[in-house]
């Protein structure tokens, strides 16, 4: 199944099934959960990357556990649009983890998101430590939600 169309993925999805959104980094994933109502993104984790196929297994887990019908995977242009070596590789991570996987996947633009979720965190006065340990897993959550906003407003049409 792989890569789909955001307006696709819904109708793909199994009653009660939820989303997991990733922020695909160098050194770790950010992953966050939507409830089943597909409403609301919660952070969920932060794993330290490794090699491709322990990540996988990994990603394989969570989504058996939590239920996951669905994957939405921060696509991180630049901010005129174009796409450079990170948007490669978070498209080899989709084509790799697509062999492995039948759940549908879809491709989110994230920018700004982790500056988004920064700000809000140095507002917060978090200090750099917690921001550093939260980030990702709230970048992650800011992704996903932005999917599921779309994926509501695509139904109110």
């Amino acid at each position: 199944m792989a890569l789909v169309d955001p307006a696709a993925l819904k109708s793909m999805l199994a009653p009660g099934a939820r989303l997991l959104g990733l922020d695909l980094g160098e050194k770790t994933i950010g992953l966050a959960l939507s409830d089943t109502g597909l409403m609301i993104a919660t952070p969920l984790k932060t794993l330290k990357r490794t090699k491709f196929s322990i990540d996988a297994v990994t990603l394989g887990a969570l989504i058996a556990e939590h239920g996951v019908g669905g994957l939405v995977v921060g696509l991180p242009l630049n901010m005129d649009g174009s796409e450079g070596p990170s948007v490669q590789s978070a498209r080899a991570f989709v084509r790799n983890f697509s062999a492995k996987s039948e759940i549908p996947i879809v491709m989110w633009d994230e920018r700004l998101s982790t500056a988004a979720v920064t700000r809000t965190l140095i507002d917060a006065d978090a200090s750099r430590k917690r921001r550093k340990e939260v980030v990702d897993k709230m970048a992650a959550a800011y992704i996903l939600q932005g999917a599921l906003d779309a994926l509501r407003h695509r139904e109110t049409r």
